[in-house]
């Protein structure tokens, strides 16, 4: 009966198997897996600019043996609205104030201010257990806002003081020493402490409307800072990124989201609608159905391995970009490289959504959605092959 029930039990997996049902879904296979802190979780807010650059210097800090931390995205974000709300008023509300920040602001934030652990300002000063920041938000716009109206003709001296109360009272106030690991700091001497240089960091990206090897402010509304990316060809862009995970380095990723192929369930991948929609004899299964039928399809494609991608050229990029179907949405962590069953490349990407996910908090992003919806990164100047930093001017 064993014998008999084992014959059984293979059979009926190859005639599943065959016939695209009981599929497991996705296996991955790490290649190359870099060193990366506990997962965090932003929660309602729009933070994830500041929780995927920390993680980025934080896995810095592992690479350099400099031991494992865990730093106050708080204070960063506290120093930054600060910077962000009199800039806002210089430029008389002309410019983007809300909670989307870019990477170089916490590059600037640590450069400027330095960095504080997390116990030591945990930045939830408004009766939650996790981070909800739309009243604060909200708080601060009116503020702002109601400051350049200018209603006594001049602004007085009194109106940062007001705005960094707001900013106390639901992030806590920025200390000025601390104790970490038995020594008192300052948030500067620790950041001296650790040996950052943040001069090392380098941010990149990848559009024909400028100059390639030369730098621009990429022109989104996040980039308040007006901070300039090195613009490098999509081809060498992605050969950053390989040769970063490879030699040990992370990277900070920023791309867009809001793609179907970028699911909740811890997979982001470009299918090829079309070419799927016209391959041969499956173009039949596609006749007289309605776009919601189309892509409820598609979206159980999505989840298997073996999908047809798009892969981007240089002008499908930035067509996407010039007609708002690439959006700067949401920035994470990739730290490693691993293939699916089928041997195609994946990132490994460490996200700040918490672990309540497939892959507790991790996704996984294939080469084709990272080619096409990748809006800039930030890596070390070493992780940089030599001949296209020779390119960049840098040394």
């Amino acid at each position: 009966m064993k014998k008999l029930f084992l014959v059984i039990f293979i059979m009926t997996g190859l005639f599943t198997s065959a016939n695209g049902q009981g599929n497991e879904g996705y296996v991955f296979t790490p290649v190359k897996e870099l060193k990366i802190t506990p997962i965090q979780n932003q929660n309602r807010t729009g933070t994830c600019w500041c929780f995927s650059t920390l993680a980025f210097i934080e896995s810095e800090l592992i690479r350099m043996g400099k031991g494992e931390h865990n730093f106050s995205e708080m204070f960063v974000v506290n120093h930054t609205y600060r910077d962000k709300a009199e800039k806002y008023v210089r430029m008389h509300g002309t410019m983007e104030f809300a909670e989307g920040g870019a990477f170089d602001d916490v590059i600037y934030a640590i450069k400027h201010y330095g960095l504080v652990p997390e116990d030591v300002m945990p930045g939830k000063e408004y009766g939650e257990d996790a981070h909800v920041h739309s009243e604060m938000a909200a708080a601060m716009r009116g503020y702002v806002d109601a400051i350049i109206k200018n209603p006594n003709r001049k602004l007085s001296t009194a109106w940062k003081n007001g705005f960094n109360a707001i900013a106390d009272a639901y992030l806590g106030e920025l200390p000025e020493k601390f104790v970490y690991q038995g020594k008192e700091y300052t948030p500067l001497s620790l950041l001296k402490e650790l040996g950052l240089n943040m001069d090392d960091y380098i941010s990149l990206t990848s559009y024909s409307h400028h100059p390639f090897y030369a730098t621009f402010p990429l022109e989104i509304p996040d980039n308040w800072r007006w901070s300039a990316s090195y613009n490098l060809p999509i081809d060498e862009l992605m050969q950053v990124m390989d040769n970063a995970v490879n030699t040990g380095y992370t990277i900070a990723w920023a791309s867009d989201v809001s793609e179907n192929g970028f699911t909740r369930n811890g997979i982001g991948v470009m299918p090829d609608v079309t070419a799927i929609e016209t391959a041969g004899s499956d173009q039949a299964r596609w006749v007289g159905l309605s776009a919601t039928e189309k892509n409820a399809e598609i979206q159980k494609m999505i989840d298997q391995p073996g999908l047809q991608e798009l892969w981007a050229t240089q002008e499908m990029r930035q067509e996407a970009f010039d007609n708002y179907q690439t959006t700067d949405d949401h920035g994470m962590q990739i730290y490693g490289i691993a293939k699916d069953q089928n041997g195609k490349k994946f990132y490994m990407v460490k996200n700040s959504w918490g672990t309540d996910s497939k892959y507790n908090g991790i996704w996984y992003v294939s080469e084709a959605f990272a080619r096409y919806k990748t809006m800039d990164i930030i890596v070390h100047k070493n992780a940089i092959p030599a001949a296209i930093k020779t390119k960049l001017g840098l040394r």
